[in-house]
């Protein structure tokens, strides 16, 4: 455990600052903007993608003033490693989704496998609407064909970490968006 952590110290102390965290709050204000406007008459289901989309669906219900329920999936392709694998289904599933508009929201939109794995379930389980949202979108790494409808910021293929994304299940809490450095 001594040398992860070392590991860990030294990949923070070299990273790069790719957001602050007064930009990541204006860039969570203006995605709060975007959601109220498409679906503050629809009391939608929040959908927190556990355990990355835990900041960042956190810090957004406070900024939207309407009525909405609120629920959480855990999915993980990472399962504290750096790279994903399969698509594994963590607790329980969500229910009552049917005739709702959902709108998932997690950290970070990369290969796109399990946020299209989350909206096919939703889909599945005879949602009206799903949106997804995320803080981070990384178009260049896309694999399947999905895109956020509300996004924080776009970013070039790199590790991040940072508000609510980790680097080996650590590194989540930094208050701005870091790029590991090569």
């Amino acid at each position: 455990m001594q040398q992860q952590l070392e590991e860990i110290r030294l990949i923070e102390a070299s990273a790069e600052l790719l957001y602050s965290q007064a930009e990541v709050e204006a860039s969570l204000d203006r995605m709060a903007d975007e959601i109220t406007a498409r679906l503050a008459g629809s009391h939608p289901v929040v959908l927190c993608v556990m355990v990355g989309g835990l900041v960042t669906c956190g810090k957004l219900l406070t900024r939207l003033h309407f009525p909405l329920q609120v629920d959480y999936i855990h999915v993980s392709r990472y399962q504290d490693r750096t790279h994903g694998g399969d698509i594994a289904w963590l607790g329980r599933q969500p229910e009552n989704l049917a005739g709702r508009n959902i709108l998932i929201v997690d950290d970070i939109l990369d290969q796109g496998y399990t946020m299209q794995a989350i909206v096919d379930f939703c889909y599945q389980e005879k949602a009206a609407q799903v949106l997804t949202s995320v803080l981070l979108d990384k178009p260049a790494a896309r694999k399947a064909e999905i895109s956020p409808d509300f996004a924080g910021f776009s970013v070039a293929d790199r590790y991040v970490f940072g508000c609510g994304m980790d680097y080996k299940s650590f590194l989540r809490n930094a208050p701005g968006i870091y790029a590991v450095m090569p």
